[in-house]
């Protein structure tokens, strides 16, 4: 690169900078070359109350963004051959509503498998109650949210439930628990040491506290439907989230900060690369980056996708975000590039846009 990491990180951190303060009070940022993290930063605040700035190394929920860990845990077990992507689900989980043609795992990975997608603001609890026994969570979501909205491959449409039944099926073909399993291969694989499904004591200590505008007409509707003790007390223009966890580990369980997440993403933007290691093929990179399913919202790969919507008049980008009460997330890659950039907030909603496109100033130069 024709600079140093912090002289090209200037247009991020005024992106951080301007946009910390108002819908969200704080934000942390991590951005990858190939297979370095070359950056981080962060602006505003962790916590309203204490006035604890943020940092890279603040901790917030991941939400979805998990999505494209417990994607990446399925391709590992691929090149294992633990399990086919074109095997039909129910042969790892006979239980799996059965169909013609079978839904496979190639389908729940982009979103084309049928299934509809409940919506999982109940699916958390208070951050130091025990979460329900994963595979009992997902047979009673099949239970109520089972019926195929459409044939299998037809078409893509975004589906949480989906990712919950892929982690039963990583645990089917890994013959541990999805958490530990994630736990093993890739958090540890990959040096992110600060991330985890639980609060642990280390997380706790730097912890962002979760905010919702309380001028805004999600906030009634968080209180009426979150579980009792979730939404907190009022921090001026904002309404608080205590801490809290979700029951889904595999669709939006992670808590962690952005430097580690920006370790994640060096993976998908160097082939799979971490060091002298390889924590996955090039092959699989490239597998999960391809565009394989369309529908009316998204055009999705192998868990990454890119929204119909999306702005046309930057480089070609692939993402996944991550959002819900408090936390609004993204992890975008720049494949044409070799750049990637994580953003995470400590608001349920806020403009990324500009933070994402920052980090096209690190493209090198020569």
């Amino acid at each position: 690169m024709s600079a140093t990491p912090n002289l090209l990180g200037a247009e991020l951190e005024q992106a951080l900078a301007a946009t910390a303060g108002g819908k969200v009070p704080g934000l942390s940022a991590a951005a990858v070359c190939e297979e370095r993290v070359v950056w981080a930063g962060a602006a505003g605040l962790a916590d309203l109350a204490s006035g604890a700035p943020a940092r890279p190394e603040s901790v917030y929920l991941w939400f979805s963004m998990t999505k494209i860990v417990t994607a990446t845990a399925v391709l590992q077990l691929a090149e294992q051959d633990a399990l086919g992507l074109d095997t039909p689900v129910t042969d790892y989980l006979p239980e799996f509503p059965r169909a013609a043609p079978p839904v496979t795992v190639r389908h729940l990975l982009s979103h084309s498998s049928g299934l509809s997608n409940p919506i999982p603001v109940r699916w958390v609890r208070p951050a130091d109650s025990s979460r329900p026994d994963s595979r009992a969570f997902m047979d009673r979501l099949l239970e109520r949210h089972g019926k195929l909205k459409s044939r299998p491959g037809e078409t893509a449409r975004y589906s949480n439930l989906g990712y919950v039944v892929l982690g039963e099926v990583v645990a089917a073909a890994s013959g541990i628990p999805y958490i530990d399993y994630v736990r093993q291969n890739v958090l540890a694989s990959l040096g992110m040491r600060q991330t985890d499904f639980v609060y642990r004591p280390d997380l706790e200590a730097m912890a962002a506290t979760g905010y919702q505008l309380r001028r805004s007409a999600l906030t009634p509707l968080f209180r009426l439907m979150l579980p009792k003790g979730i939404v907190g007390p009022v921090q001026g223009r904002f309404v608080s989230f205590n801490r809290f966890i979700v029951d889904g580990p595999p669709y939006g369980g992670l808590i962690g900060p952005a430097v580690d997440a920006g370790r994640f993403l060096a993976l998908h933007t160097s082939g799979g690369r971490l060091g002298d290691g390889t924590i996955l093929s090039p092959d699989s990179v490239r597998a999960m980056q391809e565009i394989t399913a369309t529908g009316p919202k998204l055009t999705v790969g192998l868990g990454w996708f890119r929204y119909r919507s999306a702005p046309r008049d930057a480089p070609y980008f692939l993402e996944h975000l991550g959002g819900g009460g408090g936390f609004f997330n993204t992890m975008r890659i720049y494949p044409e590039e070799g750049l990637g950039i994580v953003v995470m907030g400590n608001a349920s909603t806020y403009e990324r846009e500009p933070i994402a496109r920052a980090v096209l100033a690190l493209r090198p130069t020569g």
